[in-house]
């Protein structure tokens, strides 16, 4: 941050802290967002041959903007990161001109290149429940095989994100038939468990060498530490591999999977919406697409009129 002023960096610090504080963004959340906006001011910097304090930064134009985007687009950025970044410096920019009483409308205006959001990828069911059975064999010791084993049985069967699986303390233990969970935001949700995710738990902590301790990890790495979500996708890499399946059989494909099932077995939309703590409907709707889009790929192979 050395070609920023440091009157911009102590305004992005508490800016960065109020979303952290306020907002409740997490700590990957808001360690993108300095990035993105460090980046930003270090291009004004450049762009205007000396460091921007803020008056100057209220007086920036629909032009230097674009210039940033031109700029960052021509390092390969793609559209959806450019779209990122650009809200990241809008809400920081509008921030800052609230604080100050300026008015930069016409820079919040400036516009990201539109792209395409990418449709969820789920696993078929079958594959879905096959991937849950060979993750276990992924391991010679069985306590480590039952505890891959019992993480992807909560996200597919209680559409948790992997964050929130492994974010479980040993107070959390034995599972309840609903449980609380912290999302993204700080959202709280609650949660129906299945049984076969409370025994898939239960069967874990009964093999686990280390001690079931309230405020310890519930998921535990070998070494007794918290068990890194990284550790999981390299498992269910392994797993896909031996499976034939695409790339896209992630942890997060298990909760993909999750909300796509239910949508097919007619689950309602708002539910759905509530199960995997969405702020927004739209978001949840994107899974009607991808019931849409299979079933149409279903009447293409099957119907004896379609093509």
């Amino acid at each position: 941050m050395s070609l920023i002023s440091p009157a911009a960096r102590a305004a992005l610090e508490a800016w960065l802290a109020g979303q952290k504080a306020l907002r409740g963004a997490p700590e990957n959340t808001v360690d993108a967002y300095a990035r993105d906006v460090t980046g930003f001011l270090a291009f004004i910097t450049e762009h205007k041959g000396e460091a921007q304090g803020i008056k100057p930064l209220m007086k920036l134009s629909v032009s230097d903007m674009r210039s940033w985007m031109a700029f960052t687009r021509g390092q390969g950025i793609g559209p959806r990161s450019m779209a990122r970044k650009l809200s990241a410096v809008k809400s920081f920019l509008r921030w800052l001109s609230e604080r100050e009483g300026a008015e930069i409308s016409a820079v919040l205006a400036a516009r990201a290149p539109r792209f395409q959001n990418k449709l969820p990828r789920p696993l078929a069911e079958d594959a879905a429940r096959t991937m849950i059975d060979t993750i276990e064999l992924q391991s010679l010791k069985a306590w480590v095989a039952t505890r891959d084993m019992a993480v992807l049985t909560l996200l597919y069967g209680c559409g948790l994100r992997i964050s929130e699986a492994l974010g479980l303390d040993g107070r959390d233990a034995p599972l309840p038939d609903v449980l609380r969970i912290v999302g993204k935001g700080g959202k709280e949700r609650v949660i129906p468990v299945i049984p076969a995710a409370r025994d898939a738990v239960a069967r874990y902590l009964d093999l686990c060498p280390w001690p079931k301790e309230p405020g310890a990890p519930l998921f535990r790495g070998v070494r007794g530490g918290r068990l890194a979500p990284r550790a999981v996708q390299k498992t269910m890499a392994r797993a896909r591999m031996q499976l034939g399946l695409p790339a896209s059989a992630t942890p997060h494909a298990m909760r993909h999977s999750f909300a796509t099932h239910l949508l097919s077995a007619g689950g309602d939309l708002r539910a759905i919406q509530e199960l995997l703590g969405h702020a927004s409907l739209s978001t949840t709707q994107t899974y009607t697409s991808v019931d849409q889009a299979r079933l149409m790929e279903v009447y293409d192979k099957a119907h004896p009129k379609a093509g």
